[in-house]
């Protein structure tokens, strides 16, 4: 250390004087702790319980356990039509393959079934010069007969006009014909009240971006058939105006039978238990082995590390839930059934759903709306979990970022009913901001994840190193509260009212899977549709 500034300089000729001052008081000083008891070595304290399990935990998973899970899924998937959709041979193998895991890992395994309705579309197409467009009802729009409704085709502006003007449409030709406009300028609602009152047979709207128009809603029963095209099946069909077209929009409703996967640990207690869960199943569009293979394929992991009988206070369930991509239905059905003390005793849930996003984010569940956007905070407890999430992401060398607690993924019946939630989401079709690349790495400008419900979302859709992060920060998180620890700031199994057994929820979103299809998205400055 230098010399404290103002200091005096000590003497040179007075060092050897204090020199031999200080070995004398050095020798009196060992020779009375000589003479002294010699204190025995105490120990360094044990870290807290809670910490223990959790860093042993961490430990103990990795990525490369998961890799099988993934593969298999993905096998499954390849066996059958290219999917694991809910109601498909794939879906039903992905049950049997979760099952036949934890079951060999030693757990006991339940699959409870659920029962929902489903429409099922037996035509959605215009008829073009003998060949078939895909054509997309939008919902409120009738259905046709069965044989469709014809018509010759009118593109009022040459293709460019919108139909929100009763100027667009002339009723001289509009009558009776089936109409063809653009999308945008307002709502859909209002182009077919357009079309309607122009005496029209039918309505197409043309997208005004990439892919097929779907999502789209009147908001209440309409009086004409009206379906989404393609932009490309739009320029088509502009170019071939005045020709006999034919629209067939039918669908009918079954009922199907599917199954959550659910697994507890034999230890803990059963009234306050840790409830960590994701969907298993995936679209039609493909395999879904991000969305969501890499969260069943974690827990997979998870649940076989941490085993059916560990030293925990708070038992552990593990649920894999059908018939997200349908509208939360398995975990909707799981709450459901659970009467007041069953929902009483879930202290917690965590939710993992898409982990790999091969452009990856790291989103962490906004508990306590510090981000302010969206939906608001989740129920007491939540913001706990949240901080519990974003320390070890960070002390794993991650800055994560908040994503909105809106309800749109299996967490939603949970805070439906006022349990704590959060949980990890590595992004889905929503494009990386300058900021975010600049924070994350990869891409700016390009979607978290390109496969995002599509037929390429396989093994190689999937960035590992992602998905380790996600893991130890789960793992970890788990570990913690299993444990019975409290976490960084309140514990999240705070006091909170009792919950009827069939209370109406309160936050449920009418939506379709975790996020919406891209054609249904809103955009900025774009009316309601």
């Amino acid at each position: 250390m230098p010399p404290v500034a103002g200091a005096a300089a000590p003497s040179p000729h007075r060092a050897p004087a204090r020199v031999a001052a200080g070995l004398v008081a050095t020798a009196l000083a060992l020779a009375l702790v000589g003479s002294l008891p010699r204190p025995v070595p105490r120990p360094a304290p044990p870290p807290p319980p809670a910490d223990v399990l959790a860093t042993a935990l961490a430990a103990r998973v990795d990525v490369a356990g998961v890799r099988p899970h993934l593969a298999a899924l993905q096998a499954a998937a390849d066996a059958h039509d290219g999917h694991r959709a809910d109601g498909s041979p794939g879906h039903d193998a992905s049950v049997a393959l979760v099952a036949d895991a934890l079951r060999a890992a030693g757990f006991a395994v339940e699959t409870p079934e659920f029962r929902y309705p489903v429409e099922v579309v037996l035509a959605r197409h215009v008829v073009l010069d003998g060949d078939r467009l895909r054509a997309d009802r939008l919902e409120g729009s009738p259905e046709t007969p069965a044989d469709g409704v014809a018509g010759p085709l009118v593109v009022p502006g040459g293709g460019a006009a919108t139909g929100c003007r009763a100027a667009d449409l002339d009723p001289l030709t509009a009558a009776g014909a089936v109409l063809l406009v653009r999308r945008g300028g307002c709502p859909f609602a209002t182009k077919a009240a357009r079309a309607a009152d122009a005496g029209a047979a039918a309505l197409l709207v043309a997208n005004d971006e990439a892919g097929p128009l779907t999502g789209g809603t009147l908001r209440e029963r309409g009086r004409l058939p009206v379906a989404g095209v393609s932009t490309a099946d739009g320029d088509r069909l502009s170019a071939r105006a005045g020709t006999r077209v034919v629209l067939d929009l039918r669908t009918r409703t079954e009922t199907r039978t599917s199954r959550n996967v659910v697994a507890q640990t034999r230890t803990g207690r059963a009234d306050d238990v840790v409830v960590v869960g994701g969907h298993l199943d995936s679209v039609e569009e493909g395999p879904g082995i991000n969305d969501n293979g890499s969260g069943a394929a974690a827990l997979l992991e998870l649940a076989t590390a941490l085993g059916p009988e560990p030293a925990v206070d708070r038992a552990v369930r593990f649920a894999w839930w059908g018939g997200e991509e349908l509208g939360l239905l398995g975990s909707q059905a799981y709450v459901d059934g659970l009467d007041a003390a069953g929902r009483r005793a879930l202290a917690l849930y965590l939710n993992v759903d898409m982990l790999g996003s091969p452009n990856p984010g790291f989103f962490v569940y906004d508990g306590d709306d510090s981000a302010d956007d969206g939906a608001g905070p989740g129920p007491a407890g939540s913001a706990a979990l949240e901080r519990t999430l974003v320390d070890r992401l960070t002390a794993l060398g991650t800055a994560p970022g908040p994503t909105d607690f809106d309800g749109r993924s299996d967490y939603g019946p949970f805070i439906d009913v006022g349990v704590p939630a959060g949980g990890l989401f590595s992004g889905a079709e929503a494009l990386k901001t300058p900021a975010q690349a600049a924070r994350w790495g990869g891409t700016a400008g390009e979607p978290f994840d390109p496969c995002y419900h599509r037929a390429c979302d396989d093994l190689g859709n999937v960035d590992l190193p992602a998905l380790g992060l996600h893991l130890d920060a789960l793992a970890w998180t788990v570990g913690r509260y299993a444990a019975g620890g409290a976490g960084p700031a309140p514990d999240p199994v705070a006091p909170r009212a009792v919950v009827p057994a069939l209370a109406p929820p309160a936050r449920r979103r009418a939506v379709l899977g975790h996020h919406p299809p891209a054609g249904a998205r809103r955009r900025a400055g774009d009316p309601p549709r």
